[in-house]
């Protein structure tokens, strides 16, 4: 195919409001370097990362109400930049070095930037913060991160698992969730909530999920074992019914803000809470004596290993997870979509597709 000079993007220009998000039909098209591979971009899901960066949220470990990126290893985020992590799309062009055989293949990308050869996650980046991602027509990116996934789903549904999925897996992992164990999960009808629902029941764990009014229904379809409807009585109280008054193993919390000394009285001694979100408020009180007299574990958790990602590819092509698209919107109208994917009315993931797909 004749790959174009110019794309559409969606350009971050700095940080702020929406209004720094400008979508662009005058972009250069990338070209793969040595080791790379170019995609045309047929599908990219949205996340709460997007956002933050955007907002420049992340704070310091001086001043919590810090402008400020990502990454605490060193910023690698310039302007502009293409955002979007859950990409998907079709191999048009390789660099040197990767096999020309591989132009036409689908693929889902796994957006991490690992800066190491091993599992450590010491000094991970990502696509879409520390190189361009998928809000555009065309991607370049290494082609060891470009996977081919054998499965039937659509590229759009195959673009609402990685970031989710991955965070969430890896979330499971630090927390050794196993077999017959229960995880309470907190804003379980966003994307990586949800994912985390079904990746505990492909453990043999069983998920409790906290949600928001009206959301019931929609946790139990997708394997919740019982549901807390979020701001109705006692937090605590309700964990233990929804539970049937059986322990709760593990927490896997996406909210913190005030919920946090809730979630920690509902552990057991011994359980293990795991964190990679906060999006009731980052800044918490912890009584650390509630912690030490518990034996109570704390991990902070993002994004996931090599390790996470083939795992999730594995639960891909078992059908063992399933896609939850909350709605789908084209490039253009960006704006639009991450208004309502920041107001939250839906389960899942958003998707953004390119106008022309």
């Amino acid at each position: 195919m004749t790959i174009p000079e110019k794309m559409a993007a969606v350009l971050l220009t700095g940080h702020g409001g929406l209004d720094k998000l400008v979508y662009s039909m005058d972009v250069p098209v990338p070209r793969p370097a040595d080791g790379e591979v170019l995609i045309r971009v047929t599908a990219c899901g949205m996340n709460n990362t997007d956002v933050w960066v955007r907002q420049g949220a992340y704070g310091t470990e001086d001043d919590p109400s810090a402008v400020s990126t990502w990454r605490r290893q060193g910023n690698t985020l310039t302007f502009p930049r293409i955002q979007g992590t859950d990409t998907v799309g079709h191999i048009v062009a390789v660099g040197a070095g990767v096999n020309p055989a591989r132009i036409g293949d689908r693929v889902m990308v796994d957006f991490s930037i690992y800066n190491r050869d091993d599992d450590s996650l010491a000094d991970i980046d990502y696509m879409g913060h520390g190189r361009d991602g998928g809000y555009a027509e065309y991607m370049a990116l290494p082609a060891e991160n470009a996977h081919v996934v054998a499965t039937d789903l659509t590229d759009v549904e195959l673009a609402t698992f990685c970031c989710a999925y991955l965070t969430g897996e890896r979330m499971l992992e630090r927390a050794r969730l196993s077999v017959g164990e229960r995880v309470l999960v907190t804003g379980a009808s966003g994307g990586v909530g949800s994912a985390i629902i079904q990746l505990a029941r492909a453990r043999g764990a069983i998920p409790i999920a906290v949600a928001g009014p009206g959301k019931e229904a929609a946790m139990l379809d997708i394997g919740a074992e019982a549901v807390v409807t979020r701001g109705k009585g006692n937090l605590v109280e309700a964990a233990h019914s929804a539970s049937r008054g059986q322990p709760i193993d593990v927490v896997a919390d996406l909210v913190g803000g005030p919920l946090f000394n809730d979630l920690l009285k509902i552990l057991r001694p011994e359980g293990r809470y795991t964190t990679a979100g906060a999006i009731a408020g980052p800044v918490v009180q912890l009584d650390l004596r509630t912690m030490y007299l518990k034996q109570l574990e704390l991990h902070g958790s993002s994004q996931g290993s090599r390790a996470d990602f083939r795992r999730i590819v594995g639960y891909i092509e078992s059908r063992k997870i399933r896609p939850l698209v909350g709605g789908v919107y084209p490039l253009s109208e960006f704006h639009r979509a991450q208004t309502d994917f920041m107001a939250k009315n839906f389960v899942g993931k958003l998707v953004v597709v390119p106008d022309a797909r």
